[in-house]
């Protein structure tokens, strides 16, 4: 066979989610800038992790019960972190920006200039 046509897949764990940046993630929230006084909860999903909190508000949910805050997902194949905001009102998550280190995702996350994020 063709030496050029054969190539080894690595296989083995998959890089995200795992506990150490959950828990990353979950510790650096605790410096952003708005709704200091609520525990946001950091839970692993495919490919990432999906960041709630309770909604202080009032503006999502009137009895202040767990909502989406953010979706960070990582892209193996490009090393990219992809990072989305929930549209409470269509029940949809959107694009919000591309990130090439997870510090600064959350770097953003915790600033929310456009008050996407933390409602």
């Amino acid at each position: 066979m063709n030496a050029g046509l054969m190539r080894k897949v690595k296989t083995g764990l998959v890089a995200h989610p795992n506990e150490l940046d959950r828990k990353r993630i979950e510790r650096s929230l605790s410096s952003r800038t708005r709704y200091l006084y609520v525990s946001p909860k950091v839970t692993p999903v495919k490919g990432g992790y999906l960041v709630e909190s309770p909604c202080c508000s009032r503006n999502i949910d009137k009895d202040g019960a767990l909502i989406d805050v953010a979706l960070i997902l990582y892209d193996g194949v490009s090393g990219i972190w992809k990072v989305f905001c929930k549209n409470h009102a269509q029940g949809i998550w959107e694009f919000y920006s591309l990130y090439h280190r997870l510090t600064s995702a959350i770097d953003e996350l915790n600033a929310d200039p456009e008050h996407l994020f933390w409602q």
